[in-house]
């Protein structure tokens, strides 16, 4: 069991991690060793998630869902499977965490009686330095 949050437990059963070949430097070592660890997770099949964190994390994870409701994080950061396999588990909590996280409702707000006056000014000012770019009257 995985603590993310005091409500939100995941279980390690639900999380399917598999080591793949990194790309990128690192000799002969890349050529040989499946450092590159692949998390997936499946949404739908994550009993310990409410349907609104299920919703966001679904926003937040992006092009990281499948269409079939999958995450899929690639860790390829360090050169050690363990590693790797830590850094994948800790990007998918961070997901989790964020997503469990209520969005603050926006209150609508009216603009002070201060703000408004430095407004007009403004524009007032604007609309001398305008009128005097004109042409000059001839006499």
């Amino acid at each position: 069991m995985i603590h993310v949050t005091r409500s939100i437990v995941l279980d390690e059963d639900d999380i399917e991690i598999s080591f793949i070949r990194a790309s990128g430097p690192g000799g002969q070592n890349v050529n040989k060793v499946s450092t590159a660890a692949q998390l997936r997770f499946d949404l739908a099949k994550a009993p310990c998630l409410t349907g609104e964190v299920r919703e966001r994390l679904e926003r937040l994870a992006g092009r990281r869902l499948t269409s079939e409701g999958v995450i899929v994080i690639t860790a390829n950061r360090h050169r050690t499977q363990e590693r790797n396999r830590a850094d994948a588990i800790e990007r998918l909590l961070d997901l989790v965490r964020e997503a469990a996280v209520l969005p603050v409702k926006r209150r609508p707000t009216r603009p002070t009686l201060g703000s408004k006056r430095r407004r007009l000014e403004a524009k007032g000012r604007r609309a001398t330095v305008k009128n005097l770019r004109g042409s000059v009257p001839s006499d």
